[in-house]
């Protein structure tokens, strides 16, 4: 029977903050919210990379509230979560076309769906659908946008496996092995989690500055 201070604490819950999520619904949580956030358009707001990070980093019995997770299930969850989300996206997107994201009010979504959309483009399936795991928003849409465009569901699967685990599990394996090293580490949670943010950018970064050095090397041998 739930008491009335765990249901008012899973009332209060902050959406965007990782340390809230996981106090109110540990494990659970992050495998719900992986799956909205990769699957559901409505889920674009969702804190993934820092809830993966901060996830792991529970799992050595470092933060507030004494909130501890065990890993091997919290791994689980994860990859389950992420790797379904998408799937569901694609699915969804293979149904209902682009008239979700046609119908959608919010600026934020649409610019990651052009986002998304540059990224299918200039990369390609495989390349674009592991790359878009790493960008907030853009993870979200790119699924959805790749069933509305027919990218193949052999090709989809695979690659959006491929970059699920290493984005999921490679997040929290980290904020699990910061946590495990550090002592008292939850005191520089926030920067923390800035800096593992800009670093899942970076093979976005990396490749977009690439792609701008082939379409001048065209351009100059045009």
């Amino acid at each position: 029977m739930t008491t009335p201070v765990v249901l008012s604490s899973q009332l209060a819950v902050n959406p965007l903050d990782a340390q809230s999520l996981l106090a109110a619904f540990g494990v659970l949580g992050v495998g719900v919210v992986m799956f909205a956030e990769t699957g559901l358009l409505i889920g674009f707001f969702l804190p993934g990379d820092s809830l993966l990070f901060t996830a792991g980093l529970l799992c050595t019995g470092t933060g507030q509230h004494g909130v501890k997770l065990s890993l091997g299930p919290l791994l689980v969850a994860a990859a389950v979560g992420a790797l379904a989300g998408a799937q569901c996206g694609y699915l969804i997107g293979r149904r209902a076309g682009g008239a979700l994201l046609a119908r959608s009010r919010s600026a934020r979504l649409r610019e990651g769906a052009e986002r998304a959309e540059e990224l299918l483009g200039r990369y390609g399936h495989a390349k674009a659908i592991v790359l878009a795991r790493f960008v907030p928003v853009v993870r979200t849409v790119l699924n959805p946008l790749a069933g509305a465009l027919g990218v193949p569901a052999r090709v989809f699967t695979v690659w959006q496996t491929a970059g699920g685990l290493v984005w999921s599990l490679g997040l929290t394996l980290a904020g699990y092995a910061l946590g495990s090293s550090i002592p008292n580490v939850d005191r520089y949670l926030l920067p923390l989690v800035a800096l593992i943010v800009a670093i899942s950018l970076v093979p976005l970064a990396v490749e977009l500055y690439r792609g701008r050095e082939r379409a001048q090397e065209k351009g100059a041998r045009r």
